[in-house]
């Protein structure tokens, strides 16, 4: 097998952008299972599901910088959780105003 490539946060590179119907947030609280209380850009606080190929591959902690993707209906108060952000991508993030929370 060998071992794994060891990669710093500062080599990862430019992160994945929102695309026309997706936003960035902050998780606010997890509320066990696959639910998460997340602070949207727009102010909004949703309720968002983590979705099934992400459940046991990335852990999401409350202030992630998260990808969110609201729902076709109710799109104000829920939404599905797409990525999580590393903390040097959510720095990326924050210096070129893509995340203004």
């Amino acid at each position: 097998m060998g071992k794994r490539k060891v990669i710093s946060e500062s080599d990862i590179g430019k992160p994945v952008l929102p695309q026309a119907n997706e936003m960035l947030g902050i998780a606010e609280k997890l509320l066990g299972y696959d639910r998460i209380t997340v602070r949207c850009q727009n102010g909004a606080m949703r309720l968002c599901r983590i979705m099934e190929k992400m459940k046991r591959r990335v852990w999401i902690r409350p202030n992630d910088v998260v990808l969110i993707s609201p729902w076709n209906f109710q799109t104000d108060s829920r939404g599905d959780i797409m990525f999580r952000y590393k903390s040097g991508h959510a720095e990326w993030l924050r210096s070129n105003s893509f995340l203004k929370i």
